[in-house]
């Protein structure tokens, strides 16, 4: 266990948790809806403190980060517990467990492992780092201490405050806006409202935060044309440089009973979303060359990924052909 950041106390020995939006009222020997920041005696513990689930080393793309370190190798990991609880999520079972599980690794110990497998960063991700917050931050840190980038993969869920206080060790995040719907984010992920996940957006956005936006396009329930068009309207709005990747739902947890997104799908909303003026577009879990960054003033094929191969032909973040600029970070670590 390890003492909690971000909370009230109450009376009767209750406490308030201000780390994510959901700011739970916690009663004595309760949890809050993470259920893994427990009140003990009236005060607020972190459970999963040093108790990684998982930890492997991916590549950077599959975050995915396409504007962000390419080609790179990240140390991925997470504990268990999670904020949300999506009817659809594929690591449920960590991110929904009945119990606290995980192999003790010390954040000293995961970036030693960082570094032993010859990775450039470390990835917050699986489940929802904010809900590990104390963890990853200790982490991060140390992680950038030894000139390893961090990335964060979140519901974007978490309060301003946190959000600040972890900024200056963040290099990157990639953020879920599951729907532009409120009553999507209230049915299907069970969580009250989606404007905290727009005010991190644009927090992180200020802060310099490098960000890109997941939408995972899900058959009957956000895959409108309307919604799509606010989605991208909204994002075109803060930054039309902002990489967007529309992605395929596998059918999985709860809703194991649907079909997988057409490709069609996917490609109408890619359209939709180049219609609004985004310049960085891109369609995830299936095959298609609409995974590759194109120069948006020639068109020139500048970054193309093929399986876990990357190649691109940048130059100081200039296209090769046309010199227009092309936002990619970390290109150096390559």
């Amino acid at each position: 266990m390890k003492d909690a950041k971000f909370y009230n106390k109450l009376e009767d020995n209750k406490v308030q948790c201000k780390l994510c939006a959901f700011n739970c009222f916690i009663s004595e020997n309760k949890v809050g809806n993470c259920r893994v920041r427990k009140n003990i005696d009236g005060k607020l513990y972190s459970l999963v403190y040093g108790k990684a689930v998982t930890v492997a080393v991916d590549p950077i793309e599959k975050k995915p980060l396409f504007h962000f370190a390419p080609g790179t190798k990240t140390l991925s990991y997470s504990t268990v517990g999670c904020n949300f609880h999506c009817r659809y999520c594929q690591n449920w079972t960590i991110s929904q467990p009945e119990n606290i599980s995980g192999e003790n690794i010390s954040p000293q110990q995961m970036v030693e492992l960082a570094k032993k497998y010859n990775t450039q960063g470390i990835s917050h991700t699986y489940t929802e780092p904010t809900i590990f917050y104390e963890y990853a931050y200790d982490i991060a840190k140390l992680a950038n201490k030894e000139k390893l980038y961090n990335v964060w993969v979140t519901n974007g869920y978490i309060n301003k405050k946190p959000l600040k206080e972890i900024a200056p060790y963040l290099d990157a995040a990639n953020v879920d806006l599951k729907a532009f719907s409120k009553q999507f984010y209230q049915s299907v992920c069970l969580a009250p409202d989606i404007k905290p996940v727009l005010e991190t957006i644009k927090r992180m956005h200020k802060l310099g935060i490098h960000i890109e936006i997941t939408n995972l396009v899900i058959p009957g329930f956000n895959d409108k044309k309307s919604n799509i068009e606010k989605l991208v309207n909204w994002v075109a709005k803060l930054d039309e440089n902002i990489p967007l990747h529309f992605s395929k739902f596998h059918p999985d947890y709860k809703m194991a009973d649907l079909k997988p997104t057409p490709l069609k799908v996917l490609e109408k909303a890619h359209k939709i979303a180049k219609g609004a003026g985004l310049k960085y577009v891109y369609l995830g879990n299936i095959p298609t060359d609409k995974s590759n960054t194109y120069c948006p003033n020639c068109g020139e094929l500048l970054i193309e990924r093929k399986m876990n191969q990357v190649d691109y032909k940048l130059k100081n973040n200039n296209c090769f052909k046309c010199s227009a600029n092309v936002p990619v970070r970390g290109l150096k670590y390559k």
